[in-house]
Parts: C-alpha cells; sequence; structure tokens
C-alpha cells in the first residue's frame, strides 16, 4: 500500500515497523461539545484506512484518544498553552461538573460513530485515566534537560531539542509554529515555540480537573496526552498516525518533539496522514455561521450513512464541499446501490462455471478496486469500481459477492436487510424509495412531523406509500 507521508510531503510504500501488525493511531475529538461532520470526516478516513489496511492482508492495532482535560481555548489562537480548559469552560456554560460534560460528549461521539458505521478502535483512550503516564513522559523529558519552569506551569524547550541535533517543525512550515497575537502570552516562555507540558493551577483557585505532581497540582497539557498514551500502547515508534489537517501545524509537531524527546528515538511515527478540511456551501464550517452541522442534523434529513457515501466521493487530502443537495444525491445514490445489490441477491441461482471472459473480468474490478486502495486510498475510483461491477453483465451470484466483498472497506452497509426493497416497488424512482425508508425510521422514532412531511414529498412526486404492520410497505403509482 502506498499513502501520502506528511512528513516527507511525498506518497510512499507503507513497510510496517513491525512486519506482523501496523500501528495505528488517530487524535481523536476533545469531548467538550458535539462533533461536527467536519470532524467525522477525519473519524471516517481513519476508519476507511484501518478496514483498507486489513482488507489488503495487513494485522492493525488502531488506538484512538478522547481529550477530556488540558485543551485550552487559546488553540484557537495558535497557543494552546494559554487559555481556559475548554471543558472548564463547557462545564460553567451548561451547569454541569466537568466530569459530566466529558462523559456526555464522549457518549455522543461513540453513538454518533456507530451511526456511521465507523468500526470501534481497539484502544480508546482518556487523557483522565493516563495522568500518571502523562507525569512520568513529563519527567523523562526533564532528565534530558529538555523542560524549564514557570510561574504557569512546565513548559518544553524547543532550543534544547534542536541543540541536541533534532529537527522542530518538519512537519509543518516554522513560520506556522509562532505564538498566537489575539492572546496575552507568557513573558516568562524562552521561546515562542515553546509550549506547556504541565500547567500549574492558579493560585487560590480549585479546578474540578487537577492532580497532584511532583511540580504541583495541576492538569496536563493538551499536546503530552497524546504522545504519552500512544507510547502505552503503540510503543516509543509505531507506523501510521491520522488526524485534521488543523492539526499539522501545531499539535503534531508538539507530539513529535515530545516523543522523540522523552525516547531519543527517531522517528515517532513513519507515515503521518492528514485529512484536509470539510467546506459548508463553498466556505468554512463554524458555530457563529450556523453551518457546523453534527450527525444528528444529517439523521433528520437522511440516511447518516449517506454522509459516508458523500465523504467517499472525494480524495480525503482535497477539501469536500458539503451542501445539502449533495448529501440527498448521494442518499439517493445509497439507495440505488442498495437496491442494485438486493435485484442481485434475489435472482442470484447458482453458482454456475464461468467463462475465461466472466473470471477474467471479475479478476479485473477486484485488481481495479485494490489498485484504488493501494494508491493513496483513491476512494472516488474505488467506490467507481463498484458501480462498474453493479453495471456489468457478470453472473448475479458473483455480482453479489463482489460488492459483499468491496463493501468491508466501505462500510456502507449494502446488503443489510433493513434496505430491502418489495418487489411491487421496484419501478419507484430511487429518491422515492430513499424518502420511503426514511419515513420508517421516522415513524419508528415517532417524529410523525417528519414522517408526515415524507408521505407528502412522496405524494408530491406521483407515488403513494401503502404500509402495514411489522414495517412492511408498498410504493404504487398516485393514480
Amino acid at each position: 500500500m502506498r499513502l501520502y507521508n506528511s512528513l516527507t510531503r511525498r506518497i510512499e510504500e507503507v513497510v510496517p515497523i513491525n512486519s506482523s501488525k501496523v500501528g495505528v493511531y488517530t487524535c481523536g475529538p476533545t469531548v467538550y461539545s458535539t462533533p461536527t461532520i467536519g470532524n467525522f470526516r477525519t473519524y471516517t478516513l481513519a476508519d476507511v484506512l484501518v478496514r483498507t489496511l486489513k482488507y489488503l492482508g495487513y494485522q492493525v492495532n488502531s488506538v484512538m484518544n478522547l481529550t477530556d482535560v488540558g485543551h485550552l481555548t487559546g488553540d484557537n489562537e495558535g497557543d494552546s498553552s494559554q487559555g481556559e480548559d475548554r471543558l472548564e469552560k463547557a462545564s460553567k456554560k451548561e451547569g454541569k461538573s466537568a466530569w459530566e460534560i466529558a462523559d456526555l460528549y464522549a457518549s455522543e461521539f461513540l453513538e454518533h460513530a456507530k451511526l456511521l458505521n465507523l468500526i470501534r478502535p481497539d484502544v480508546i483512550c482518556k487523557a483522565t485515566e493516563h495522568i500518571p503516564e502523562q507525569i512520568k513522559m513529563v519527567q523523562e523529558l526533564e532528565k534530558r534537560g529538555l523542560t524549564y519552569k514557570t510561574s504557569d506551569g512546565i513548559y518544553f524547550d524547543t532550543v534544547k531539542f534542536e541543540a541536541l541535533g533534532n529537527k522542530y517543525g518538519e512537519l509543518s512550515s516554522l513560520d506556522e509554529l509562532k505564538e498566537g497575537t489575539r492572546l496575552e502570552s507568557n513573558l516568562e516562555k524562552r521561546n515562542p515555540r515553546d509550549f506547556a507540558l504541565w500547567k500549574f493551577s492558579p493560585v487560590g483557585v480549585k479546578r474540578q480537573m487537577e492532580w497532584d505532581s511532583p511540580w504541583g497540582v495541576g492538569f496536563p497539557g493538551w499536546h503530552i496526552e497524546c504522545s504519552a498514551m500512544s507510547k502505552k500502547y503503540l510503543g516509543d515508534q509505531f507506523d501510521i498516525h491520522i488526524g485534521g489537517e488543523d492539526l499539522r501545524s501545531t499539535h503534531h509537531p508538539n507530539e513529535i518533539a515530545q516523543a522523540e524527546g522523552s525516547s531519543g528515538k527517531r522517528p515517532f511515527v513513519k507515515y503521518w496522514v492528514h485529512g484536509a478540511f470539510l467546506l459548508v456551501d463553498g466556505g468554512r464550517m463554524g458555530k457563529s455561521l450556523g453551518n457546523a452541522y453534527t450527525v444528528s442534523d444529517i439523521k433528520k434529513k437522511a440516511d447518516p450513512l449517506a454522509l459516508r457515501y458523500f465523504y467517499l466521493t472525494g480524495h480525503y487530502r482535497k477539501q469536500l464541499n458539503f451542501t445539502w443537495q449533495a448529501l440527498m444525491a448521494s442518499d439517493v445514490a445509497l439507495v440505488k446501490l442498495r437496491r442494485a445489490y438486493q435485484d442481485a441477491l434475489q435472482n442470484k441461482g447458482q453458482r454456475t462455471s464461468l467463462s475465461m471472459e466472466k473470471m477474467e473480468k471479475i479478476e479485473e474490478y477486484q485488481n481495479e478496486f485494490r489498485a484504488a486502495l493501494s494508491n493513496d486510498l483513491n476512494m472516488p475510483v474505488a467506490l467507481a469500481t463498484v458501480w462498474e461491477v453493479v453495471k456489468s453483465n457478470i453472473p448475479n451470484y458473483d455480482k453479489v459477492d463482489l460488492m459483499r466483498e468491496f463493501d468491508q472497506v466501505l462500510g456502507l452497509d449494502i446488503s443489510s436487510s433493513k434496505f430491502q426493497v418489495s418487489s411491487s416497488s421496484s419501478k419507484a424512482p430511487d429518491e422515492v424509495v430513499a424518502l420511503a425508508n426514511k419515513r420508517q425510521e421516522w415513524r419508528k422514532a415517532r417524529d410523525w412531523k417528519s414522517a408526515d412531511a415524507a408521505r407528502d414529498e412522496m405524494e408530491k412526486l406521483g407515488w403513494q406509500i401503502e404500509e402495514s404492520e411489522g414495517g412492511v410497505w408498498k410504493l404504487n403509482p398516485k393514480n
């Protein structure tokens, strides 16, 4: 398999450190609010990459963190060592404890991940459950002379790190690794690029999340969490680290510095994979703009897996533009794909001997699919190969097998029985069938308003729905 490595800025052959297993770490969400569909584009990238590695025959050990302490609001301004802890801020806003906030949004994240059919990582680790590991790593850095103390915490010394022959900021341009200008910075920092490893609790202030340490009561810096937890579960060095492109400028370079500074081993990670931003209506996404959509918002209008299908239509290193029209087109395409599978399944017959031409065609589709995956996760081409199979004249028996095989990577639940379409509705347009499927989900959820709206929309399109007990339904042309 070949992947674009953000560290070397070129596409490289993936050669695991340990030939028996690939170690993969994904920077997960900070659980202070609901992740957006922009966040989930990155998590879906991680899921597709892990699925692909397994499909291509690799064994995988996948780890994802949940940041539930230490991520300060200053990160928005370019200096994650300053500002207010996001969970403490959310706690004040919502009238819940910081621990309750973390549990609430961690659970919601996992629910949304399930709706998008993301395979649960082998390890999901929380920062608050790994404080000893983080303290130990800071102590290791301290022993190597790479830390210094200020009035508000223990900081990493980037100048000393480079003086030892290391390179800081390879992952990003150095001019991006600068302190934010809209926050009052810590004047005790020796270099603007230096960052907090351990923050002291303010004098006279009792934080909800704080711990004893060799340096005093406080809490870990944002960056140390990932370095310490990835080391615990994947070792001093591992294969693939995944995250959004926003983490490439500061968080990931700091992870590298901490990990390599504490272990003395290089490289910390062989392959860095970064997903591009998701746009909305051609512009940026933001809560202040009212377009920071969530999976819950998607579920109100379409099958959540239509969002997954939409993600697959773009290459992960290119920005993808979300519109509701594009989502609905993906919803209809997904219905069409599932109908094609059901049609082939219902008419597959018995396996028969194949002509050499048909055998070669099946092998050609498999090779095309594998080649697309192996070429830096080219999912648009992989998806196009699935549609070639749908339109082909290979036997239905083999068509069913191929679609099931490819769905191991796509994760679209193509073969799920809950998406069966009755034969009496076979002539209904895909758009109408999509509405009928959504209506059933809304009825189960007792969302009568949405269910009625779907029925009305079907009638506008010239179709009536008949429903009976057990969720059985059929569509008839409107007279």
